[in-house]
């Protein structure tokens, strides 16, 4: 199983920025939502290398047209997205979001509302929020800063984004348009590509083993023989984050080098 040291220079942030902007290759003229640092500046370099056709926010009500630095104000507008218009790019899968999870099983099931039993339970959280829209209707993924058996979990105490199982069951109405793509998070790249669409190992970052993340993960994984890691960030991808998209290293707080 592969695993191996990080590139000298290169921080794991970095290479979970680099993972993130990955989500949005050829994903066309479609509005990134990314939710949190990290999926941020990765959606700002998909868009400023591989992806220019990608649509961002300022993270209100706002198209902008150019790309400024993570916390600075957009120089340019091109347009307005008020609140209906949002729900209608949602609702015809005219949107790729990247959310989080407090909570997220080998079915891709998400949880983001309660931990503990929800009539009485023991943390309260964001709520459920728009997470059975997206999940039902346009890509999603999911950012995972600290990966954790208690994030990564046998089965999540409350479903608000719906995994694979959980739209199954629903039945054609919610399989139609379902697509949870990819799980992030600070030790590697997992999605659903297996025959009963539970989660794999796809990648490492690098300096992280397997048995790291499957030390990290309350459920068992896919994990193919060999596990690539990572890509790479090119000089002009870091050169770019570093310079113009993070130049006051925001993404090292997400994730501690």
């Amino acid at each position: 199983m592969s695993g191996g040291t990080a590139t000298t220079g290169v921080t794991r942030a970095e290479y979970c920025v680099v993972a993130c902007a990955e989500a949005w290759r050829h994903a066309g003229e479609v509005l990134a939502s990314p939710m949190g640092i990290v999926p941020t500046i990765g959606a700002r370099l998909a868009r400023l290398t591989f992806a220019p056709d990608l649509l961002l926010t300022d993270g209100e009500a706002l198209l902008i047209g150019d790309v400024p630095a993570v916390g600075e104000r957009a120089d340019v507008v091109e347009g307005w997205l008020p609140y209906r218009q949002h729900l209608a790019l949602v609702a015809t899968g005219r949107r790729h979001v990247m959310m989080g999870a407090a909570q997220i099983d080998r079915h891709g099931n998400q949880n983001i509302s309660c931990v503990g039993d929800w009539s009485r339970p023991t943390r309260q959280l964001l709520g459920v929020r728009g997470a059975p829209v997206n999940t039902l209707n346009n890509p999603t993924s999911y950012w995972v800063p600290r990966h954790s058996r208690r994030v990564f979990v046998e089965r999540v105490d409350m479903v608000c984004g719906a995994g694979f199982d959980r739209a199954a069951e629903a039945g054609p109405s919610a399989t139609r348009f379902h697509d949870v793509r990819e799980v992030i998070s600070d030790l590697g790249v997992f999605d659903f590509a297996t025959p009963d669409r539970t989660m794999r190992l796809r990648a490492l970052h690098p300096g992280v083993t397997a048995e790291q993340v499957a030390q990290a993960t309350s459920f068992a994984l896919t994990v193919p023989d060999e596990v690539p890691r990572t890509r790479e960030p090119t000089a002009a991808e870091l050169r770019l984050i570093r310079e113009v998209i993070d130049p006051k290293g925001a993404r090292d707080r997400e994730v501690p080098a």
